[in-house]
């Protein structure tokens, strides 16, 4: 996996992926940003949520389950001072279908944290606390 992030002006940088993709990163004004992009640390918290999601989703159609939304609410709190990293960061999968099994996607949310999410497994090898919980509705 590749990437290149390069700098256009103030504190805003352009992400682009080894696959052809490119995200806008900028920084507050109060850093020299212009608050045109989301910010570098956002990006990580977002990474997280669509690397979790990706899997829940995964095995949740796998299982055959009829989803017709799954939303990952992230909630972060990061440590006092420089640097403050992510220090506990809460994942509530809401997930919306016709007759979900509770148990599918108890499973799917657990197999996620435990055993497919690269980016969960490594915040959490690094100190992060991270929790999940999900909650159904039906569609």
């Amino acid at each position: 996996m590749q990437a290149v992030v390069k700098w256009v002006d103030g504190a805003q940088f352009l992400g682009e992926s080894g696959s052809g993709h490119a995200v806008l990163m900028d920084g507050p004004p109060d850093h020299g940003g212009r608050n045109m992009g989301v910010r570098p640390m956002e990006m990580l918290l977002l990474g997280l949520g669509g690397c979790s999601s990706f899997d829940v989703m995964s095995i949740l159609t796998k299982a055959r389950q009829q989803v017709t939304d799954c939303r990952c609410e992230l909630e972060a709190e990061r440590a006092d001072g420089v640097p403050s990293p992510f220090t506990k960061i809460h994942m509530k999968f809401l997930v919306t279908g016709k007759e979900l099994k509770e148990a599918q996607v108890k499973r799917a949310v657990e197999l996620s944290a435990t055993k497919y999410c690269s980016a969960s497994i490594m915040l959490e090898a690094g100190g992060v606390e991270i929790t999940h919980s999900y909650e159904i509705r039906e569609a």
